[in-house]
């Protein structure tokens, strides 16, 4: 009976997690770039007790990278990532991945993310224009010129599939760099220029997604009172008489 406790009780251990993820994911709807966080579960076999007994295990997110819809701005330092490419934005914390390209330009002509970190060159160094030179435009490659001059190129980066990502406060993303390489086919990758790349996420796929877990959360949560009840009602009927 105890064990049957415990099962329950790591059911909802398992059903919380998913739940934080999905409340996340609903959050973040709007958020340009954003990647949905998914959780897998992998079932624990003990064999402690008399009858080997399965548990749930804790669970483990894993952000989908399933591109978002486009949708024009028109601003020329907005820039939607197409195929597998990542922007590369310099943080306190070292290098991160990005698919929100809502560029900003300062005065000294620093090329920075919305957040005003700086967004790096195909190089690994920060993209600097001159502030003074004219409209820039954003070649499908990454490049960036100025009155018809090439002056740099934004960084386009592909991150492993296998690669385990860990997202940032910001939605960036961080990798171990040995599964970082730079984009070399530029037939389905690359950038447009003057879009935004929204979330990945299906507001409807969410929602059902939020519904059939409180479900099962509170059926979960049922059956532990339930077994629980039945557990101190045999130690009450069965301890001895006082």
């Amino acid at each position: 009976m105890q064990s049957a406790l415990y099962v329950m009780l790591s059911g909802q251990v398992s059903l919380e997690r998913s739940l934080k993820s999905v409340a996340n994911n609903i959050a973040n709807v709007n958020t340009a770039g954003f990647r949905a966080e998914g959780t897998t579960f992998e079932s624990v076999l003990s064999m402690t007790g008399r009858v080997p007994t399965e548990f749930a295990g804790s669970g483990k997110e894993f952000l989908t990278r399933t591109p978002g819809p486009m949708t024009p701005t028109g601003n020329p330092l907005d820039v939607a990532v197409k195929g597998d490419g990542w922007l590369a934005i310099q943080t306190p914390s070292g290098v991160r991945y990005s698919r929100d390209g809502r560029m900003m330009m300062n005065d000294m002509g620093d090329i920075t993310s919305i957040n005003g970190l700086p967004v790096l060159d195909q190089g690994g160094a920060p993209l600097v224009v001159n502030p003074a030179a004219g409209e820039i435009a954003v070649a499908a490659d990454g490049s960036v010129s100025q009155g018809g001059a090439l002056v740099g190129t934004i960084g386009l980066f592909q991150i492993a599939p296998g690669a385990d990502l860990q997202r940032g406060n910001d939605g960036s993303v961080s990798v171990d760099v040995a599964l970082v390489a730079p984009v070399d086919d530029f037939v389905t990758s690359g950038v447009v220029q003057g879009y935004v790349e929204g979330s990945n996420i299906s507001p409807v796929v969410e929602m059902t997604r939020l519904i059939d877990g409180q479900r099962r959360f509170e059926n979960t949560s049922a059956a532990s009172n339930a077994i629980g009840d039945t557990f101190s009602s045999a130690i009450r009927d069965l301890g001895p008489a006082s």
